[in-house]
């Protein structure tokens, strides 16, 4: 069965090849990227990644990309805008890390749940440490926009014509 399929193929390849269809390919005549010496072997999945703009952590098993994600926890928190977002942040952390404990596969890797009230004080003591942001521009005071009624700015009423 499979010698009846390759041959299949092989002859759909061969039609190809007479017709032209393999023809000015592009990176026809150039080497393929990594197979220089010394050779690579993972040149493709680096290469995948590159095009993809991927990050690498992709190919870590899971505790070591819980691991990498705990490392970062400070930076990913640091622009959260109230305590609450953070808790959250790091709540659906510990609960990957959790599953993860309970049905581990991979390297056997030394990950522990985050402690929340920690990073919560240390992004507290973060934000109070930053200069207090430059205050916003003022409105514009309501007079300059009294001589306008209020609902005239929606789109879907129709004026009167008189």
């Amino acid at each position: 069965m499979t010698e009846a399929w390759e041959a299949a193929v092989e002859a759909q390849i061969q039609g190809a090849v007479q017709r032209g269809e393999f023809d000015d390919l592009p990176g026809m005549g150039k080497p393929i990227p990594g197979r220089g010496m010394p050779y690579d072997e993972s040149w493709w999945i680096k290469s995948f990644l590159e095009r993809e703009a991927l990050p690498s952590d992709l190919l870590l098993p899971t505790p070591l990309q819980l691991r990498r994600r705990i490392e970062q926890v400070p930076a990913e928190v640091r622009d959260l805008p109230t305590e609450q977002s953070v808790r959250d942040f790091v709540g659906a952390l510990n609960a990957q890390i959790v599953a993860w404990l309970r049905n581990p596969e991979g390297p056997r890797v030394a990950v522990r749940p985050v402690n929340v009230d920690e990073v919560v004080r240390h992004w507290r003591a973060e934000r109070s440490s930053r200069p207090a942001p430059a205050p916003a521009t003022e409105p514009a005071p309501a007079i300059a926009r009294a001589h306008r009624p209020r609902w005239a700015w929606l789109p879907w009423r129709r004026r009167r014509v008189t």
